[in-house]
């Protein structure tokens, strides 16, 4: 198992580590919206994130994504993110072994924050806000606070990419 330095960025928030993958379990953890028809069965309505929890070396690995990750035990895998109180939580991996490379699309998160700010901009000018409202100044709070943690995510998650390239 071997390290690497982490990032200048994001001081030492984000770290690689290569090793063995020993000891994977994979999950799947299912979300179903409460508005869904009893007896429609469209993935619409189902919200999924696939969790693989291994070991590299003696450290404890844990990934969460969208999509399962590409791993199987005795494969050599470099993962890199961030630590955790219980284990080394996965932002992007690379997959020597099977020649696969994997991560959330930091690009859809910045966009996604280029949108909640846009709309706490468009709420800022509006006349509620300008009367002193309260509800509106929280509302606009609320997504000036989620695009901060959008575009924070978004960094994370390009700077954990960087780490991967060799």
């Amino acid at each position: 198992m071997t390290f690497s330095k982490p990032s200048a960025l994001l001081s030492s928030s984000v770290k690689s580590i290569s090793g063995t993958v020993s000891n994977l379990q994979s999950g799947l953890l299912e979300y179903v919206n409460p508005e869904k028809p009893t007896h429609d069965h469209s993935s619409v309505y189902y919200q999924r994130f696939y969790i693989s929890s291994f070991h590299l070396g003696d450290q404890a690995i844990e990934a969460k994504f969208s999509s399962p990750m590409k791993i199987g035990d005795g494969d050599s895998v470099t993962v890199s993110g961030y630590q955790t109180k219980t284990a080394f939580q996965v932002l992007a991996y690379r997959n020597q072994t099977q020649q696969v490379v994997g991560a959330e699309s930091w690009v859809m998160l910045a966009l996604g924050a280029l949108f909640f700010l846009a709309v706490a901009i468009g709420l800022l000018n509006s006349e509620l806000v300008s009367e002193g409202a309260l509800i509106p100044k929280l509302f606009l709070s609320g997504f000036v606070l989620v695009a901060i943690y959008m575009a924070y995510r978004a960094l994370l998650i390009r700077e954990a990419i960087g780490l991967l390239q060799p």
